[in-house]
Protein backbone atom coordinates (compact mmCIF):
# COMPACT_ATOMS: atom_id res chain seq x y z
CA UNK A 1 0.00 0.00 0.00
CA UNK A 2 1.25 3.39 -1.20
CA UNK A 3 1.30 6.49 1.26
CA UNK A 4 -1.32 8.01 -0.98
CA UNK A 5 -3.75 5.22 -0.71
CA UNK A 6 -6.11 5.65 2.20
CA UNK A 7 -8.23 3.87 4.54
CA UNK A 8 -11.95 4.26 5.26
CA UNK A 9 -12.80 6.19 7.78
CA UNK A 10 -15.26 5.02 11.11
CA UNK A 11 -18.25 8.00 11.77
CA UNK A 12 -18.02 9.62 15.08
CA UNK A 13 -20.84 11.79 16.45
CA UNK A 14 -20.10 15.25 16.54
CA UNK A 15 -17.06 16.48 14.50
CA UNK A 16 -16.26 13.34 13.07
CA UNK A 17 -16.20 12.74 8.96
CA UNK A 18 -18.75 10.62 7.82
CA UNK A 19 -17.67 6.77 7.08
CA UNK A 20 -17.78 7.37 2.90
CA UNK A 21 -15.17 10.10 3.35
CA UNK A 22 -11.35 8.48 2.35
CA UNK A 23 -7.99 10.30 3.95
CA UNK A 24 -4.66 9.34 3.21
CA UNK A 25 -2.52 7.71 6.29
CA UNK A 26 -0.67 11.60 6.47
CA UNK A 27 -3.72 12.94 7.06
CA UNK A 28 -5.27 10.62 9.29
CA UNK A 29 -2.24 11.02 11.76
CA UNK A 30 -2.82 14.80 11.32
CA UNK A 31 -6.38 14.94 11.99
CA UNK A 32 -7.04 11.49 14.36
CA UNK A 33 -10.17 9.94 14.47
CA UNK A 34 -12.14 13.01 15.69
CA UNK A 35 -10.88 16.32 14.09
CA UNK A 36 -12.87 18.83 16.30
CA UNK A 37 -14.68 18.33 19.60
CA UNK A 38 -17.77 18.86 19.02
CA UNK A 39 -18.56 21.68 21.80
CA UNK A 40 -16.11 24.03 21.53
CA UNK A 41 -14.83 23.16 18.43
CA UNK A 42 -11.28 22.45 19.61
CA UNK A 43 -9.25 20.75 17.04
CA UNK A 44 -7.26 19.01 19.72
CA UNK A 45 -8.40 16.37 21.61
CA UNK A 46 -9.10 17.42 24.86
CA UNK A 47 -7.22 16.25 28.36
CA UNK A 48 -10.22 14.72 30.14
CA UNK A 49 -8.09 14.41 33.67
CA UNK A 50 -11.13 13.20 35.60
CA UNK A 51 -10.88 9.21 37.29
CA UNK A 52 -14.77 9.41 37.29
CA UNK A 53 -18.29 10.78 35.53
CA UNK A 54 -21.90 11.33 36.85
CA UNK A 55 -24.32 9.10 35.57
CA UNK A 56 -27.66 11.29 34.83
CA UNK A 57 -29.85 9.23 36.39
CA UNK A 58 -29.90 5.23 37.89
CA UNK A 59 -29.88 2.76 34.79
CA UNK A 60 -28.21 5.67 32.58
CA UNK A 61 -24.83 6.40 31.71
CA UNK A 62 -23.09 9.16 29.45
CA UNK A 63 -20.88 5.62 27.92
CA UNK A 64 -18.12 7.22 30.33
CA UNK A 65 -18.29 5.61 34.44
CA UNK A 66 -14.77 5.44 35.44
CA UNK A 67 -11.03 6.48 33.49
CA UNK A 68 -9.78 2.94 34.27
CA UNK A 69 -12.47 1.24 32.13
CA UNK A 70 -13.12 3.77 29.61
CA UNK A 71 -11.80 7.97 29.49
CA UNK A 72 -12.64 10.30 26.21
CA UNK A 73 -9.28 11.53 25.30
CA UNK A 74 -7.69 7.57 25.64
CA UNK A 75 -10.77 6.36 23.55
CA UNK A 76 -9.62 9.01 20.57
CA UNK A 77 -6.14 7.53 20.81
CA UNK A 78 -7.46 4.55 20.33
CA UNK A 79 -9.71 5.19 17.57
CA UNK A 80 -6.63 6.84 15.60
CA UNK A 81 -4.36 4.01 16.31
CA UNK A 82 -6.90 1.55 14.87
CA UNK A 83 -7.08 4.09 11.80
CA UNK A 84 -3.93 4.21 11.52
CA UNK A 85 -2.89 0.16 11.06
CA UNK A 86 -6.15 -0.33 9.28
CA UNK A 87 -7.86 -1.92 11.94
CA UNK A 88 -11.12 -1.96 13.74
CA UNK A 89 -10.63 -2.36 17.54
CA UNK A 90 -7.96 -0.26 19.23
CA UNK A 91 -6.94 -0.48 22.88
CA UNK A 92 -4.16 1.95 24.88
CA UNK A 93 -1.98 0.62 27.62
CA UNK A 94 0.29 2.25 30.13
CA UNK A 95 3.04 0.22 28.32
CA UNK A 96 3.75 -1.75 25.14
CA UNK A 97 4.50 -4.54 28.47
CA UNK A 98 1.09 -4.20 30.10
CA UNK A 99 -0.25 -4.60 25.89
CA UNK A 100 1.33 -7.88 25.52
CA UNK A 101 0.46 -9.11 29.09
CA UNK A 102 -3.08 -8.58 28.01
CA UNK A 103 -2.83 -10.11 24.71
CA UNK A 104 -1.14 -13.23 26.37
CA UNK A 105 -4.27 -14.12 28.29
CA UNK A 106 -6.56 -15.02 25.37
CA UNK A 107 -4.74 -17.87 25.82
CA UNK A 108 -4.52 -20.60 28.30
CA UNK A 109 -2.26 -23.08 30.45
CA UNK A 110 -0.88 -26.13 27.99
CA UNK A 111 -1.05 -23.47 25.36
CA UNK A 112 1.75 -23.53 22.54
CA UNK A 113 3.34 -20.27 21.22
CA UNK A 114 6.06 -19.65 18.77
CA UNK A 115 8.15 -16.91 19.54
CA UNK A 116 10.95 -14.73 17.35
CA UNK A 117 13.80 -15.44 18.84
CA UNK A 118 15.45 -12.36 18.22
CA UNK A 119 13.43 -9.78 19.84
CA UNK A 120 12.93 -7.30 22.63
CA UNK A 121 14.06 -8.79 26.16
CA UNK A 122 11.69 -7.43 28.27
CA UNK A 123 9.04 -9.92 26.36
CA UNK A 124 11.20 -12.71 26.96
CA UNK A 125 11.63 -12.17 30.39
CA UNK A 126 7.93 -11.77 30.66
CA UNK A 127 7.24 -15.05 28.96
CA UNK A 128 9.77 -17.52 30.14
CA UNK A 129 10.03 -16.28 33.62
CA UNK A 130 6.22 -15.53 34.54
CA UNK A 131 3.67 -16.81 31.86
CA UNK A 132 5.71 -20.35 31.80
CA UNK A 133 5.58 -20.88 35.38
CA UNK A 134 1.85 -20.58 35.06
CA UNK A 135 1.85 -23.33 32.01
CA UNK A 136 2.17 -21.29 29.20
CA UNK A 137 4.37 -23.12 26.46
CA UNK A 138 7.02 -21.22 24.56
CA UNK A 139 9.54 -22.23 21.84
CA UNK A 140 11.85 -19.58 20.58
CA UNK A 141 12.64 -19.73 16.68
CA UNK A 142 14.29 -17.93 13.89
CA UNK A 143 10.91 -16.83 12.73
CA UNK A 144 12.70 -15.12 9.45
CA UNK A 145 13.82 -18.90 8.24
CA UNK A 146 9.78 -20.17 7.19
CA UNK A 147 11.04 -23.89 7.61
CA UNK A 148 12.13 -23.24 11.14
CA UNK A 149 8.65 -22.30 12.43
CA UNK A 150 7.18 -25.55 10.85
CA UNK A 151 9.53 -27.84 12.51
CA UNK A 152 8.19 -26.40 16.04
CA UNK A 153 4.40 -26.40 15.53
CA UNK A 154 2.65 -28.65 17.29
CA UNK A 155 -0.59 -29.69 17.77
CA UNK A 156 -1.30 -27.43 20.89
CA UNK A 157 -0.47 -24.31 18.87
CA UNK A 158 -2.22 -21.67 19.46
CA UNK A 159 -0.36 -18.25 17.71
CA UNK A 160 2.86 -16.91 16.21
CA UNK A 161 4.29 -14.14 18.25
CA UNK A 162 6.54 -12.20 15.57
CA UNK A 163 8.88 -9.25 15.51
CA UNK A 164 9.17 -8.00 12.39
CA UNK A 165 11.72 -6.95 11.44
CA UNK A 166 13.38 -7.85 14.81
CA UNK A 167 15.26 -6.05 17.44
CA UNK A 168 18.02 -5.98 17.30
CA UNK A 169 18.87 -8.10 14.49
CA UNK A 170 16.61 -7.03 12.01
CA UNK A 171 15.70 -10.09 10.69
CA UNK A 172 12.49 -9.99 8.65
CA UNK A 173 9.73 -12.50 8.95
CA UNK A 174 6.87 -13.31 6.10
CA UNK A 175 3.99 -11.92 7.47
CA UNK A 176 1.20 -13.04 5.04
CA UNK A 177 2.90 -16.82 5.23
CA UNK A 178 3.00 -17.03 8.66
CA UNK A 179 -0.67 -16.08 8.81
CA UNK A 180 -1.77 -18.83 6.40
CA UNK A 181 0.45 -21.19 7.95
CA UNK A 182 -1.58 -20.51 11.68
CA UNK A 183 -4.59 -19.76 10.74
CA UNK A 184 -4.75 -23.47 8.80
CA UNK A 185 -4.57 -24.27 12.69
CA UNK A 186 -7.28 -22.65 13.84
CA UNK A 187 -4.73 -19.98 15.62
CA UNK A 188 -3.72 -16.15 15.79
CA UNK A 189 -0.74 -14.39 14.10
CA UNK A 190 0.47 -11.33 16.44
CA UNK A 191 2.81 -9.27 15.02
CA UNK A 192 5.24 -6.67 17.06
CA UNK A 193 5.43 -3.55 14.51
CA UNK A 194 7.03 -0.91 16.78
CA UNK A 195 10.14 -0.41 14.76
CA UNK A 196 8.55 0.15 11.72
CA UNK A 197 5.27 2.02 13.04
CA UNK A 198 2.04 1.88 11.03
CA UNK A 199 3.61 4.56 8.47
CA UNK A 200 6.00 1.65 6.73
CA UNK A 201 3.97 -1.19 7.85
CA UNK A 202 0.20 -2.70 8.11
CA UNK A 203 0.28 -6.05 9.21
CA UNK A 204 -3.24 -6.82 9.72
CA UNK A 205 -3.25 -6.43 5.55
CA UNK A 206 -0.97 -8.97 5.38
CA UNK A 207 -3.57 -11.57 7.48
CA UNK A 208 -2.41 -10.70 11.22
CA UNK A 209 -4.68 -11.04 13.61
CA UNK A 210 -3.60 -8.66 16.42
CA UNK A 211 -0.87 -6.25 15.96
CA UNK A 212 1.27 -4.74 19.14
CA UNK A 213 3.24 -1.08 19.76
CA UNK A 214 5.28 -0.14 22.17
CA UNK A 215 3.63 3.84 21.75
CA UNK A 216 6.48 4.83 23.62
CA UNK A 217 8.46 4.70 20.42
CA UNK A 218 7.63 6.11 17.34
CA UNK A 219 4.00 6.73 17.70
CA UNK A 220 4.28 8.83 20.83
CA UNK A 221 8.35 9.79 19.21
CA UNK A 222 9.44 12.26 21.92
CA UNK A 223 10.67 10.36 24.55
CA UNK A 224 8.33 11.83 26.93
CA UNK A 225 6.00 9.27 27.28
CA UNK A 226 4.94 6.21 27.84
CA UNK A 227 2.00 3.98 26.17
CA UNK A 228 0.71 0.47 24.57
CA UNK A 229 -1.53 -1.06 21.74
CA UNK A 230 -3.05 -3.71 20.46
CA UNK A 231 -4.52 -3.40 17.64
CA UNK A 232 -6.98 -5.85 15.95
CA UNK A 233 -10.73 -6.20 13.73
CA UNK A 234 -11.84 -9.23 15.74
CA UNK A 235 -15.65 -8.66 17.17
CA UNK A 236 -15.21 -12.12 18.85
CA UNK A 237 -12.09 -11.46 20.43
CA UNK A 238 -13.53 -7.37 21.24
CA UNK A 239 -15.20 -8.29 24.53
CA UNK A 240 -12.83 -10.55 26.33
CA UNK A 241 -9.87 -8.12 25.76
CA UNK A 242 -11.66 -5.14 26.89
CA UNK A 243 -12.16 -6.94 29.99
CA UNK A 244 -8.56 -8.25 30.78
CA UNK A 245 -7.72 -4.69 30.29
CA UNK A 246 -10.39 -3.48 32.65
CA UNK A 247 -9.95 -5.93 35.50
CA UNK A 248 -5.79 -5.74 35.24
CA UNK A 249 -6.00 -2.15 35.05
CA UNK A 250 -3.02 -1.25 33.16
CA UNK A 251 -5.16 1.31 30.91
CA UNK A 252 -3.44 4.26 29.77
CA UNK A 253 -3.45 8.05 31.64
CA UNK A 254 -5.70 10.89 29.97
CA UNK A 255 -2.48 12.77 30.16
CA UNK A 256 -0.58 10.00 28.24
CA UNK A 257 -2.94 9.30 25.93
CA UNK A 258 -3.18 13.25 24.93
CA UNK A 259 0.52 13.28 24.54
CA UNK A 260 0.59 10.47 22.25
CA UNK A 261 -2.12 11.56 20.12
CA UNK A 262 0.05 14.83 19.78
CA UNK A 263 3.23 12.85 18.45
CA UNK A 264 1.54 10.81 16.04
CA UNK A 265 0.37 14.09 14.01
CA UNK A 266 3.64 14.35 13.09
CA UNK A 267 4.29 10.86 12.28
CA UNK A 268 4.40 10.18 8.72
CA UNK A 269 7.25 13.70 8.74
CA UNK A 270 9.35 11.86 11.10
CA UNK A 271 9.59 8.12 9.96
CA UNK A 272 9.86 10.09 6.58
CA UNK A 273 13.34 11.81 8.03
CA UNK A 274 14.00 8.69 10.13
CA UNK A 275 14.60 6.97 7.98
CA UNK A 276 16.73 9.57 5.26
CA UNK A 277 19.13 9.72 8.15
CA UNK A 278 19.20 5.97 9.21
CA UNK A 279 20.57 4.99 5.22
CA UNK A 280 23.22 7.44 4.95
CA UNK A 281 24.30 6.54 8.35
CA UNK A 282 23.94 2.82 7.80
CA UNK A 283 26.22 3.36 4.56
CA UNK A 284 28.71 5.63 6.08
CA UNK A 285 29.18 2.73 9.30
CA UNK A 286 29.52 0.20 6.48
CA UNK A 287 32.85 1.74 5.10
CA UNK A 288 33.94 2.88 8.62
CA UNK A 289 37.57 0.76 9.40
CA UNK A 290 36.50 -0.01 13.05
CA UNK A 291 32.94 -1.50 11.91
CA UNK A 292 32.97 -5.32 11.17
CA UNK A 293 28.87 -5.10 9.77
CA UNK A 294 25.79 -3.18 9.89
CA UNK A 295 22.77 -4.71 10.03
CA UNK A 296 19.70 -2.47 7.98
CA UNK A 297 16.90 -3.58 5.95
CA UNK A 298 16.92 -0.69 3.25
CA UNK A 299 20.78 -2.29 2.30
CA UNK A 300 19.71 -4.60 -1.06
CA UNK A 301 22.37 -7.46 -0.16
CA UNK A 302 20.38 -7.55 3.44
CA UNK A 303 19.08 -11.35 3.61
CA UNK A 304 15.29 -10.55 3.37
CA UNK A 305 15.26 -7.10 1.01
CA UNK A 306 13.16 -8.51 -1.20
CA UNK A 307 10.92 -9.80 1.26
CA UNK A 308 10.96 -6.43 2.88
CA UNK A 309 9.87 -4.49 0.07
CA UNK A 310 6.78 -6.60 -0.60
CA UNK A 311 5.40 -6.60 2.80
CA UNK A 312 6.06 -3.21 4.27
CA UNK A 313 6.86 0.88 2.37
CA UNK A 314 10.03 1.37 4.14
CA UNK A 315 13.10 0.41 5.96
CA UNK A 316 12.73 2.78 8.94
CA UNK A 317 15.14 4.12 10.95
CA UNK A 318 16.75 1.45 13.09
CA UNK A 319 20.17 0.18 12.81
CA UNK A 320 22.63 -2.37 14.09
CA UNK A 321 26.27 -2.64 13.77
CA UNK A 322 29.02 -4.79 15.03
CA UNK A 323 31.82 -3.15 16.15
CA UNK A 324 35.49 -5.21 15.11
CA UNK A 325 36.67 -4.69 18.78
CA UNK A 326 35.01 -5.42 21.85
CA UNK A 327 37.19 -2.90 23.89
CA UNK A 328 35.83 -0.10 21.81
CA UNK A 329 31.82 -0.04 23.44
CA UNK A 330 33.02 1.35 26.36
CA UNK A 331 35.12 3.99 24.74
CA UNK A 332 32.16 4.61 22.07
CA UNK A 333 29.67 4.96 24.51
CA UNK A 334 31.39 7.84 26.83
CA UNK A 335 32.68 9.79 23.44
CA UNK A 336 29.32 10.34 21.44
CA UNK A 337 28.11 13.90 22.04
CA UNK A 338 24.95 14.31 20.40
CA UNK A 339 23.93 10.77 20.17
CA UNK A 340 22.75 9.88 23.66
CA UNK A 341 23.76 6.27 25.60
CA UNK A 342 20.31 5.47 26.18
CA UNK A 343 18.00 2.64 26.20
CA UNK A 344 14.39 3.00 24.49
CA UNK A 345 14.16 4.03 20.66
CA UNK A 346 11.55 6.03 18.40
CA UNK A 347 12.33 9.11 19.39
CA UNK A 348 13.61 12.42 17.70
CA UNK A 349 16.66 12.20 19.47
CA UNK A 350 19.19 9.29 18.24
CA UNK A 351 20.12 6.98 21.07
CA UNK A 352 22.82 4.29 20.97
CA UNK A 353 22.14 1.24 23.36
CA UNK A 354 24.10 -1.43 24.25
CA UNK A 355 21.67 -4.52 23.99
CA UNK A 356 24.12 -6.98 25.78
CA UNK A 357 23.91 -5.04 28.91
CA UNK A 358 20.52 -3.42 28.34
CA UNK A 359 17.30 -4.11 26.55
CA UNK A 360 18.31 -7.93 25.76
CA UNK A 361 20.41 -9.10 29.27
CA UNK A 362 17.25 -10.97 30.56
CA UNK A 363 17.79 -13.32 27.35
CA UNK A 364 20.38 -16.41 28.55
CA UNK A 365 23.44 -16.54 26.45
CA UNK A 366 23.08 -19.17 24.61
CA UNK A 367 19.76 -17.67 23.17
CA UNK A 368 21.45 -14.26 22.64
CA UNK A 369 24.26 -15.72 20.99
CA UNK A 370 22.49 -17.82 18.33
CA UNK A 371 20.26 -14.67 17.69
CA UNK A 372 23.53 -12.52 17.15
CA UNK A 373 23.90 -10.51 20.05
CA UNK A 374 27.17 -10.77 21.02
CA UNK A 375 29.64 -8.15 23.18
CA UNK A 376 30.09 -6.10 20.22
CA UNK A 377 26.98 -5.32 18.95
CA UNK A 378 25.58 -1.10 18.79
CA UNK A 379 21.69 -0.63 18.57
CA UNK A 380 21.21 2.97 16.76
CA UNK A 381 18.12 4.18 16.86
CA UNK A 382 18.61 7.03 14.53
CA UNK A 383 16.56 10.55 15.40
CA UNK A 384 15.64 13.52 12.93
CA UNK A 385 18.54 15.56 13.67
CA UNK A 386 20.76 16.21 10.43
CA UNK A 387 22.37 13.51 8.88
CA UNK A 388 25.59 15.08 8.90
CA UNK A 389 26.10 15.77 12.55
CA UNK A 390 25.18 12.77 13.57
CA UNK A 391 27.90 11.25 11.67
CA UNK A 392 30.57 13.27 12.55
CA UNK A 393 29.58 12.32 16.41
CA UNK A 394 29.89 8.96 15.27
CA UNK A 395 33.39 9.75 13.28
CA UNK A 396 34.76 11.73 15.73
CA UNK A 397 33.69 8.94 18.67
CA UNK A 398 34.98 6.05 16.43
CA UNK A 399 38.55 7.82 15.94
CA UNK A 400 38.83 7.94 20.01
CA UNK A 401 38.13 4.19 19.99
CA UNK A 402 41.33 4.34 17.38
CA UNK A 403 43.11 6.37 19.73
CA UNK A 404 42.86 3.96 22.69
CA UNK A 405 42.54 0.60 21.20
CA UNK A 406 45.12 0.73 18.59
Amino acid sequence: MSDSECYDKNEFPGGGLSKESRLSLESLAVHGATPFEPVTGSITAPIYQTSTFRHPALGESTGFDYSRVVNPTRTELEKTVALLEGGKHGLAFATGMGAISTLIKLYHPGDHIIVSEDLYGGTYRLFNEYYREYGYLFSWVDTSDFNRIEKNLRPETKALFIETPSNPMMKVTDIRRCAELIHSRGGHLVVDNTFLSPWFQNPLALGADLVIHSGTKYLAGHNDTLSGFIVHSSDALLETLQNIQKSEGASLSPFDSWLTLRGIKTLGLRMEKHEKNALLIASWLRGHERVEKVFYTGFEDHPQYVLSQNQARGSGGMISFYLKNPADVPVLLRSIKLILFAESLGGVESLLTYPLIQTHQAIPEAMRLSAGVNDRLMRLSVGIEHANDIIADLDSALSQCKKENK
